[in-house]
């Protein structure tokens, strides 16, 4: 008896420990992966540009740990800071409506592009929140809505919607009428967002 209750408290306290380790070990295992990554990359690059320059004594590219990171880091830090010019901005500008009409390359690139700007940038897309009714009027699911005329698809009283799925970096896009969409106004977009990947385990913020 004495050893099944030691056994459950055992038990207990493993749950608790792995509640509170396990999403501190997968974060720090994010970002140190990601971390050695981009570290990883910088030698090689170095020494494609100069051979004879930053090698070990064994003749091999020597790395510096961090320096890589840090690098990049700086160089979207600095892009960031000179695209706000407005000479820089329009020469952005004309590179980017290059690529746009480049055949083949605009494919990648504006599916890319349009994806980062959904989620930061002055035309986030994600930015209303709602709540969309999709089978039957008694189920309802979190998503986004994305743009609220898609008559070019053949549709007048209907809006896109994303809906996000939980536990995945992934979703899927609907185009209901606009009676079955209640747009959420009592928590931010960036809450509905992670209540809705977390599967409605994470709290919301007051």
């Amino acid at each position: 008896m004495k050893f099944q209750i030691i056994a459950r408290k055992l038990f207990t306290y493993f749950l608790q420990g792995l509640i509170i380790l396990a999403p501190i070990t997968i974060t720090l295992w994010a970002v140190l992966s990601l971390f050695n990554w981009v570290d990883s990359i910088l030698p090689d690059f170095i020494h494609s540009l100069f051979p004879r320059l930053a090698l070990d004594e064994n003749g091999y590219p020597k790395r510096i740990p961090g320096l890589g990171f840090i690098l990049v880091i700086g160089i979207v830090l600095i892009v960031g800071y000179v695209s706000s010019s407005f000479i820089v901005s329009k020469l952005v500008e004309l590179f980017d409506n290059i690529l746009e009409k480049t055949p083949g390359i605009k494919i990648i690139y504006t599916t890319i592009k349009d994806f980062f700007e959904a989620f930061a940038g002055n035309r986030r897309k994600f930015d209303r929140a709602v709540l969309v009714c999709i089978e039957t009027t008694d189920i309802w699911r979190i998503g986004f809505i994305t743009h609220d005329e898609v008559a070019e698809f053949g549709l007048q009283e209907y809006i896109a919607v994303y809906v996000p799925q939980s536990y995945a970096f992934a979703g899927h896009l609907y185009f209901v009428k606009k009676e079955r969409v209640r747009l959420i106004t009592d928590i931010t977009s960036t809450e509905a967002m992670k209540f809705a990947i977390s599967g409605g385990v994470t709290n919301i913020e007051d």
